[in-house]
């Protein structure tokens, strides 16, 4: 049996309820996050609280708890669910008030909740055939750096990849390229690795940040820089990347092959360092 975390109790997930009059619900208004978990260890925790801190204070909403007391809400979820590779969904509304009024309430209550749900480990045709894409005009708001619930811009273009039959859609705003409709985007370009820098566009992906840190380390020449849109369709090398779907090579976009038309040797060796890294995290190294 699934189980959640909801307001300070471990609950049965499908008894997990909340009020119709809670501003999440009304409105969208709350944040959320997903980590990974390898094995019985959370995945970059800090990295993902710190993003959630601002995205708490980007809404203007106190975060109800402390990093430490995070960890031990998250822990014992975990405990109680199982094992293996797992992501953790974190949730915070500003919670009910008693009438629908687009006014913030004066003292919320806020809604926690935090769930568990399996990693879908990655098909091995991946590694041979990559992903096909679409790009599309960004039509989401203008703070896509806060991690909100209201995701119905995502939600309609990621539909316009499905319904092509594509597994992402890579948005395209004022003639630069920003990130997937759910991922952050990379390409190969002169043998460099180059990704869209932070900003009110995009939002600062824990596993980017990891990318670009094991490049680093590596000896792998990154970079962020502005990436004009035309770059992607003369790209050696297209990546998109996130939590659960980690580092996926883009082979087509807009019906057209990518570079040569397969996963290059430089996503072989990201992807390499990236399960190596998660390797260490297993074992605590």
């Amino acid at each position: 049996m699934n189980t959640a975390y909801l307001n300070g109790r471990l609950v049965p997930l499908e008894e997990a309820t909340v009020s119709v009059m809670d501003r999440g619900f009304l409105f969208g208004d709350g944040v959320y996050e997903v980590i990974p978990v390898y094995g019985a260890r959370l995945f970059r925790l800090d990295g993902h609280l710190a993003r959630f801190e601002r995205s708490l204070a980007g809404i203007r909403l106190t975060n109800p708890h402390s990093r430490a007391q995070w960890r031990t809400i998250l822990e014992r979820l975990l405990e109680v669910n199982g094992d293996g590779d797992r992501y953790v969904y974190l949730q915070v509304t500003r919670g009910p008030a008693p009438k629908r009024d687009h006014a913030f309430p004066g003292a919320p209550t806020p809604t926690v909740f935090a769930s568990v749900s399996p990693i879908t480990p990655p098909s091995p045709a991946l590694a041979e055939h990559g992903v096909a894409a679409i790009t599309r005009e960004d039509i989401r708001w203008k703070r896509c750096d806060i991690k909100a619930i209201t995701l119905l811009g995502n939600l309609l273009l990621r539909q316009e990849a499905v319904e092509a039959g594509c597994a992402e859609a890579i948005l395209i705003r004022d003639g630069e390229a920003m990130e997937g409709a759910a991922s952050n985007l990379f390409l190969v370009r002169a043998g460099t690795l180059l990704t869209p820098p932070k900003g009110p566009f995009l939002l600062p992906g824990i596993t980017r940040d990891l990318v670009l840190e094991l490049a680093r380390d590596n000896g792998i020449e990154a970079r962020e820089t502005p990436i004009p849109a035309q770059w992607l369709h003369d790209a050696e090398e297209l990546w998109v990347t996130s939590s659960t779907r980690e580092i996926l090579p883009v082979t087509r976009l807009d019906g057209e092959a990518v570079g040569a038309g397969r996963p290059g040797p430089l996503w072989t060796r990201m992807h390499a360092l990236f399960q190596g890294y998660k390797a260490r995290l297993r074992t605590g190294g």
